[in-house]
Order: C-alpha cells, then structure tokens, then sequence
C-alpha cells in the first residue's frame, strides 16, 4: 500500500512540473532546430501556427458572442513571420465564417508572405489602404483587433514607423485585442509596462517570459512539437485535451 501510495506521489509530482517559459534566444534555437534537423518547412509552421490562431480566436470569441451583427474581425498584419501567420490567421477565419479584414502597414518582399498574401486575395478577403486614426471608426467597424505585427524577433528598442502609430492607436481602441506569441511593442522577456494590453494572447510552441504573469485570457500552440524537443528544453507542456491543436493555459 505503501509503495503504490509512494508510486501516486511520484506520477503526481512529474505532471505538477511548471510549464516552461522560454527567452528569446530558447524560442529561436527551438525553431531552428525544428527547421535544420526535424526537417519542418517554414510554410508548414507558420500554416500550422495560423490555423491555430484562427481556431484560438473561434473559442475566445464564439460568432455567437459577438456584439455586431456582421462577424468582421481586423487582422494588423507585419512584413515578417507574425505577419505570416495572421494571414494564415486571417483565411482559416473566412473558412470559419468570420469576416477578416486585413491590414498591411508594409508589404513584404519574402516570397512566402506574397504567396500568403495572394491566398487571402484570392479568398476575396479586404484590405485596408490604411488604418483610421480615428478610434471610435476601429471600434464601430470590428468586432476585434488581431495583433500579429512585431513577433518575438522584433527589436523592440528601435521599433520604426509606421508601427510606433499603430500603437498608439490600438492603445486606444474599445474593443477587445488578440495577440499572436508576443503582443507587438512588448520584449520577449519581460511584460510591457506601457505597452498594449491584449484581451487575448495566443503563444506559439511554447510561452514567452513575457508572458508569466499575463493575466488575460491565454492560448497555447504547441501540439506538433516533437517528443523529444519538449524534453531536451524541459518545456513540460500540459495536456491538449481531446484532438485539439490549441489549450487554455
């Protein structure tokens, strides 16, 4: 009886590990590593990661929960990966029902981005030609804001037009904000004091050190992982319920 207790104690101890926040540096090496030795493709993570912010954005804001009768969601998209994802984001949400609209500050000259970029043309998706700096046009025209303009990659020191303006616009706006693995202006290490304060936050692969005390509602993307990455950098990622590509932290 004793043994079995001591071998309870012991099965309970390993799923109790913390989840694993990870720096800047831990997050590039692991998708390094999943691009040179796991052979992944960069189209494939980003279709992967897209798809699941789209399905993360379906639970946190059910059609049916909406506040406007058309379902329109703005997707602020930057010239780099995040910005690759939101437009993964942004077509999987059309194939949800949901009404995207996208935003493109800067277009990319990275063949994927375009190739992206066409895929939500193609699915008659609107852009925009430029955000209102008008607040209360953002507030009336969307249900909410997807924020997948600066990733963990961006150098938050030395963040250049046109997104410094952005910014301060979406400051601003009412309604709610998700943001895709780093909500944009924030570092990677530590939380913004001044920065956005997102409703939603949707990290990739595993959270950010940013990310600790987020005290919104918080998605994790990280399934396709292989067994032994998640063990060489000791992420202790939770259980996925079900077949579910995503979780609520």
């Amino acid at each position: 009886m004793d043994k079995m207790n001591h071998s309870s104690a012991e099965a309970e101890a390993e799923t109790i590990e913390p989840l694993r926040y990870l720096s800047k540096g831990e997050a590039a090496a692991i998708e390094t590593e999943l691009l040179r030795d796991y052979r992944f493709g960069q189209q494939q993570l980003i279709e992967i990661w897209g798809q699941a912010c789209a399905v993360a954005i379906t639970k946190a804001f059910p059609l049916s929960s909406l506040a406007k009768k058309q379902p329109t969601v703005l997707v602020i998209c930057g010239p780099d990966q995040n910005g690759s994802i939101g437009l993964v984001c942004a077509r999987h949400l059309r194939m949800y029902e949901y009404e995207p609209t996208i935003y493109h500050p800067q277009r990319s000259s990275q063949s994927l981005h375009q190739d992206f970029t066409v895929q939500c043309e193609k699915m008659d998706i609107p852009s925009l030609s430029y955000l209102p700096t008008e607040v209360q046009l953002i507030n009336d025209a969307y249900n909410l804001v997807i924020d997948a303009m600066l990733g963990p990659d961006a150098d938050t020191a030395n963040i250049k037009e046109p997104y410094p303006g952005i910014l301060v616009t979406l400051k601003q706006v009412k309604i709610p904000i998700a943001s895709v693995d780093v909500p944009s202006g924030w570092d990677v290490e530590e939380p913004s004091q001044d920065g956005i304060n997102p409703d939603v936050l949707i990290s990739l692969t595993a959270p950010k050190k940013c990310a600790i005390r987020f005290s919104g509602k918080h998605f994790l993307a990280g399934r396709f992982l292989p067994y032994d990455i998640q063990k060489k950098y000791e992420l202790n990622l939770p259980d996925y319920p079900g077949t579910d590509c995503l979780i609520e932290l």
